[in-house]
């Protein structure tokens, strides 16, 4: 069996009395210029479209390989005891620059994921200028519209109206992510190209098709 996810990292929030160019019932004084802000959040969203289960991680710190990794190791561990069949994950994603299959530190924890898990990775990229596609993105949508108009002056007010947003009538998991990120990992080209032997590319399509199987169990 087959599980779809959706991932992807919404543009960031910044965090303060920024209008948003929305509307209110309630009067709400906010900065007609856009200073920079002291603080901001970027939510990470993985949506499994096929049951409409949504999961949102909220972050202060930067996206990185690690963050993503964990972030679907987490989702995972959520639902794995729901989801006894399940023998792949499809995950469908953007080209982006921590996440894409050239990413060898992406690569080296899904495929440390992949053996831990027993699951089959496959990884679905969408191309430039096609991510509309990508359905997390009508997510993003979703919540703009949920705190349209309102302040996001405080993590928790961002916390809170991802919380409360729904989706197709249910509402998301939402963690905020504390944890700091190195960023700039990569593996050696001698460590990548062991990695890459294990990858499953699709003819004519090896940078957007991949799939990595979990590593066979040894005999004792």
């Amino acid at each position: 069996m087959v599980l779809r996810m959706s991932l992807d990292a919404k543009a960031t929030v910044k965090i303060g009395q920024f209008s948003r160019k929305g509307k209110n019932r309630l009067v709400i004084k906010a900065a007609d210029h856009d200073f920079q802000a002291k603080e901001t959040m970027t939510p990470y969203g993985i949506l499994l479209p096929d049951h409409n289960r949504l999961y949102l991680y909220c972050t202060q710190g930067r996206v990185t390989s690690d963050f993503i990794s964990d972030c679907i190791t987490d989702c995972w561990q959520q639902i794995q005891m729901e989801q006894p069949q399940v023998q792949t994950l499809l995950l469908y994603q953007d080209n982006g620059p921590e996440n894409h299959s050239r990413r060898t530190q992406f690569m080296y924890r899904m495929t440390q994921f992949a053996d831990e898990t027993d699951l089959t990775i496959r990884l679905a990229y969408y191309p430039p200028y096609h991510s509309k596609y990508n359905p997390i993105e009508r997510v993003w949508s979703a919540l703009e519209q949920h705190w349209n108009g309102s302040l996001l002056d405080s993590v928790e007010a961002v916390l809170g109206f991802a919380q409360t947003m729904t989706w197709q009538k249910m509402k998301p998991t939402v963690k905020l992510v504390t944890g700091i990120y190195e960023t700039g990992k990569k593996l050696s080209l001698k460590a990548m190209a062991l990695l890459e032997e294990r990858f499953e590319r699709e003819e004519g399509l090896e940078k957007w098709f991949v799939q990595i199987r979990p590593l066979m169990p040894q005999n004792p």
